[in-house]
C-alpha cells in the first residue's frame, strides 16, 4: 500500500479504537449524575475503573502517529484548535483526578463536587471531540501558508456544535449499554430506561446532522459518487443503528453493544471518506490551501521506518487491551480497593 494512504488508514484504525473504547468511558461519566446513591455512583465509576487509562493509550498513539506521519497537519491542527485542545486536556485530566480524589474523604459535599466534576469533564471532552470532527469535515480558514487564519469563535459554528452534541449523545448511548452489561439488580433495571432515552436523543441528532451534511456540505459526500463499496458501509451503519433498539427490546444487550461499536466504526469510516485525501480542509480555498496526505506527510523513509515500528508495536497494544478486558470481564464487584 502507498505509504501516506497506509498511515491515513492506520490513523482511522487508531481513532476507531479510541472512540469505541474510551467512548463508553466518557458515556459512563456523562450519565454519572443520573444516580443519586453513593453506592451506585461507585458502581458506575468502578465499571470503568480498571479500563479507562488503558483505553486512552489509543488516543496517545493516535497523536503520536499523526505527529510522526503528518507533522505539518499536526502543527496546523494544534495551532488552530489550541484553546479547544487545552480545554480538552483540562477535561481529560480533571476526569482522572475526579475518580481518584472522590473516595479520599467521606464528606457528602466533597463527593458531590467530584461527582459533578466527573460528569462535566466527561461531557466536555466528548463535546470538544465532536466539535473538532465537525470543523474537520466543514473546513477551517487556512491561508496560503497553510496556517490557521481565524479565531476560536470561528470554530463554534452551527454544524460543529451539532456534531459535538451528537458525539455526547452517541457516547452516552454507548456508555448506557455498557453499564447494562456490567450491572445487575435494580440499578440495571433503571439503566434499561437510560438505553432507550439516550438512543432516542442520539437518533434525532443523527438524522439532523446527516441532513445538514448532505444539504450544506456537499464535498463530504463526493467520493460516494465513484465508490460502491462506501455505500455498503453506509447501509451497514444504518442497519447497526436500527439493530440497537431491536437488540434492547429482545433483551440482547451484547448485540446492542456490538451494534453501537459498529455505528462508531462506521461514523469514523465516513469521516475518513469525507476528508480523503485531505487531513485538514481549507474553507478559503479547498483545492490549493488544504493539507493533504501528500503535502503534509513526512519523508518516505520516515514513513517506512514508522510503518515497521507500527507493525512491531500495535500487536502489544492489542494484546494488552485484550488481556485487561478478559481479566475484568463480568459484573462489577465492589471491594476494599474499589473507587
Amino acid at each position: 500500500m502507498d505509504l501516506p494512504i497506509f498511515w491515513f488508514v492506520l490513523l482511522g484504525v487508531l481513532l476507531t479504537g479510541y472512540a469505541i473504547l474510551d467512548g463508553f468511558d466518557l458515556g459512563v461519566g456523562i450519565l454519572h449524575l443520573c444516580v443519586k446513591e453513593d453506592a451506585e455512583r461507585r458502581v458506575l465509576m468502578n465499571s470503568i475503573g480498571p479500563l479507562w487509562d488503558g483505553n486512552e493509550v489509543w488516543l496517545v498513539t493516535f497523536g503520536g502517529a499523526l505527529f510522526a506521519a503528518f507533522p505539518e497537519a499536526y502543527a496546523t491542527a494544534f495551532s488552530a484548535f489550541y484553546l479547544a485542545f487545552m480545554l480538552l486536556l483540562f477535561a481529560l485530566i480533571f476526569r482522572a483526578v475526579s475518580m481518584e480524589f472522590r473516595g479520599k474523604q467521606e464528606g457528602k459535599r466533597w463527593r458531590q463536587f467530584w461527582d459533578a466534576a466527573f460528569c462535566a469533564s466527561s461531557a466536555l471532552a466528548a463535546f470538544l471531540f465532536g466539535v473538532a470532527v465537525g470543523n474537520t469535515i466543514q473546513g477551517i480558514p487556512l491561508g496560503k501558508d497553510k496556517e490557521f487564519a481565524g479565531s476560536f469563535g470561528d470554530l463554534l459554528g452551527l454544524y460543529p456544535i451539532l456534531v459535538g452534541l451528537l458525539t455526547v449523545a452517541l457516547f452516552a448511548m454507548h456508555g448506557s449499554i455498557y453499564l447494562y452489561l456490567k450491572t445487575e439488580g435494580e440499578l440495571q433495571k433503571r439503566i434499561h430506561n437510560w438505553m432507550w432515552h439516550t438512543f432516542g436523543i442520539f437518533l434525532v441528532l443523527y438524522i439532523l446532522v446527516t441532513i445538514y451534511t448532505l444539504v450544506r456540505i456537499p464535498h463530504a459526500t463526493r467520493h460516494f459518487q465513484t465508490s460502491d463499496a462506501a455505500w455498503l458501509v453506509v447501509v451497514a451503519s444504518v442497519l447497526a443503528v436500527g439493530n440497537i433498539p431491536r437488540a434492547i427490546f429482545l433483551g440482547r444487550p451484547g448485540y446492542a453493544f456490538a451494534s453501537s461499536c459498529a455505528v462508531i466504526a462506521g461514523l469514523v469510516f465516513l469521516l475518513g471518506m469525507a476528508l480523503f485525501p485531505n487531513l485538514i480542509t481549507s474553507s478559503v480555498n479547498p483545492e490549493q490551501y488544504s493539507l493533504t496526505i501528500r503535502n503534509a506527510a513526512s519523508s518516505e523513509e520516515t514513513l517506512r521506518i514508522m510503518r515497521l515500528i507500527a507493525f512491531l508495536g500495535l500487536p502489544f497494544v492489542l494484546a494488552y487491551t485484550a488481556v485487561v478486558y478478559w481479566v475484568f470481564r463480568g459484573k462489577v464487584k465492589m471491594s476494599e480497593f474499589s473507587y
